[in-house]
């Protein structure tokens, strides 16, 4: 099969398309052939030698969402036959035309949706609930403060909040408002160096009850005085920065909780049970229109170093998706 083998770490160059065999499932995976993947900011940090797969995997083959069609399955798979259509995450190796994957991690496609669509839908859609929700404990009426409204992330985090009857507030760059308005933000807030802490307070003085940080670096200052007492952070990414000055007093006198997290680390149990969840609670959301995926550009396979270099310009709102097979 092809997929994008990485022999050295650096800029997009280092992306090279190559033939290597096929992943061979075990009794509890499926095979799946990969229609579609789409990028993260995790990709581009393992292209530089910043985030390596957990699993060491050789070839390292980065790429942590996909969706196609399953075309084998092991002796004890019964939730999948051969033909389904599914997409799902895993810790890499998404970048190729097929992957091995447990069972129980896979979700199905929802009905009518277009494969290159649903590749847009894993990483970001698990991500945002399991932060906004899980583990952020956001329910009807309260309120979520989300950084980077317009990134797969956040554009996720705005439809499930209002799918669960919460308000939300994003911050985003002047360029990406309106596209967080459309999809329903009850307020948008020009990001830093812009004040945006003066006017989230005085439109929302109570504080907000969950924060979800894909930024870091000096937000967090700002999350800590943004959130309600008794509130969450979730703090998923640290795209500016992870080691700045904390003002500890802010969180003690709050009584907030800070909690940070990632999926791709994660015991395969853990990563289990957050998909079966999401499959039950949240993947309906797709059928009825509630919840859709945001898709900024399509690449084919071939130009996958022409799609990181667009998500590192910041020039997308919603996802970056690549074509793998036709």
């Amino acid at each position: 099969m092809r997929a994008v083998v990485l022999h050295s770490y650096g800029g997009p160059e280092v992306l090279t398309i190559e033939e290597v065999a096929d992943p061979v499932p075990g009794p509890d995976e499926v095979l799946v052939d990969i229609a579609a993947t789409a990028l993260n900011r995790a990709d581009l940090l393992q292209r530089m030698g910043l985030y390596p797969d957990p699993r060491k995997a050789q070839p390292e083959i980065p790429g942590l969402e996909f969706a196609g069609t399953v075309s084998a399955v092991g002796a004890r798979v019964t939730m999948w036959n051969v033909g389904d259509r599914v997409m799902g995450i895993e810790a890499g190796g998404a970048y190729a035309e097929r992957i091995a994957t447990h069972e129980r991690q896979l979700l199905a496609v929802p009905a009518g949706m277009a494969l290159a669509h649903a590749a847009a839908i894993p990483e970001v859609f698990l991500t945002a609930w399991d932060a906004l929700v899980l583990q952020g404990g956001l329910s009807s009426g309260r309120w979520a403060l989300v950084h980077a409204g317009a990134s797969g992330v956040g554009t996720a985090s705005i439809q499930i909040a209002k799918a669960i009857g919460a308000r939300i507030a994003v911050t985003c760059s002047a360029g990406k408002a309106e596209s967080c308005r459309a999809l329903g933000a009850d307020l948008v807030l020009e990001r830093s160096p812009n004040d945006w802490l003066s006017e989230a307070r005085a439109a929302v003085p109570q504080g907000f009850d969950t924060v979800l940080d894909v930024v870091g670096g000096e937000e967090i200052d700002r999350n800590l005085q943004a959130v309600a007492l008794r509130g969450t952070i979730v703090q998923v990414g640290l795209m500016g920065g992870g080691t700045v000055p904390v003002n500890v007093g802010l969180l003690m006198g709050k009584r907030a909780t800070w909690v940070g997290t990632t999926l791709r680390a994660r015991p395969i149990e853990e990563k289990v049970a957050v998909a079966r969840r999401f499959a039950a609670e949240m993947l309906p959301l797709f059928d009825t229109g509630a919840l859709l995926p945001v898709i900024d550009s399509v690449y084919p396979f071939e130009q996958i170093a022409a799609a990181q270099q667009h998500m590192a310009a910041n020039a997308n709102t919603g996802k970056i998706v690549v074509t793998i097979t036709e």
